[in-house]
């Protein structure tokens, strides 16, 4: 039995020795690999509560319907000072809203259903006619009368619109843009670039979009009579 035991410490100082002067062969480790950091990686998370205007709504309050099945009363004092409550408040409209921590005060309140619509503004390039956004639901984006840019998707993210497009010519590649709305009503539609500096800043400014009337071949405007249309001279 004692010289088992020793047969066994020998080997143990053995297998100690070879470990500390690199004796035996080590197994290689397997790297890692890492997926690359996306963009999301770095992006705060998104605060923003949807949900359904209530009919508790008042002066400076809005009640949400969130669509968690909570109902919020948040307190829009701060938000109306600063100018951060856009397209209005009617029961039953859907709302994008950005709270504090605490989801007692609304930081930013955008009404959704304001939003969706055809918007339009003149043609930077010479102004001879009108281009621009169309704002659908379930997040779907369109371009307007404009082949150079093209609209995919939009949301609303921390109170500020992103917009998802693709350029003429760029391949595959697509820029995701977040934009600061600066006015927003029924007729009006201004927003602006976030996040960049003061000399890249790009606004803007849109309108309805509204059907044009009839015109004839010498541009005077034909007015509807009912059944048909008529030429004043």
């Amino acid at each position: 039995m004692k010289k088992l035991a020793f047969i066994g410490m020998m080997a143990a100082v053995a297998l100690t020795m070879s470990s500390c002067f690199g004796g035996g062969a080590q197994q290689p480790q397997q790297a890692v690999e890492e997926e690359p950091d996306s963009v999301e990686d770095y992006m705060p998370f998104d605060q923003t509560i949807y949900g359904l205007c209530g009919n508790g709504t008042a002066m400076n309050t809005l009640q949400l319907l969130t669509d968690n099945g909570d109902t919020l009363n948040l307190d829009m004092t701060n938000a109306q000072e600063n100018g951060q409550v856009f397209g209005g408040l009617q029961a039953g409209d859907r709302m994008a809203v950005l709270p504090n921590k605490a989801k007692t005060e609304a930081v930013i309140v955008i009404n959704q259903n304001t939003l969706l619509g055809d918007w339009v503004m003149p043609n930077p390039i010479d102004g001879s006619s009108e281009v621009g956004i169309r704002i659908k639901e379930g997040g779907v984006a369109e371009s307007i009368d404009q082949s150079s840019i093209i609209y995919k998707t939009w949301k609303i993210y921390n109170g500020k619109l992103e917009i998802l497009s693709q350029r003429e010519g760029g391949g595959d590649m697509e820029e995701l843009n977040l934009y600061e709305i600066i006015l927003l009503g029924a007729d009006s539609l201004v927003y602006k670039t976030s996040g960049v500096e003061k000399q890249d800043e790009e606004t803007f400014e849109y309108s309805r979009w509204k059907e044009k009337p009839a015109m004839d071949l010498h541009g005077l405007q034909l007015e509807d009579s009912g059944d048909e249309f008529r030429i004043d001279h």
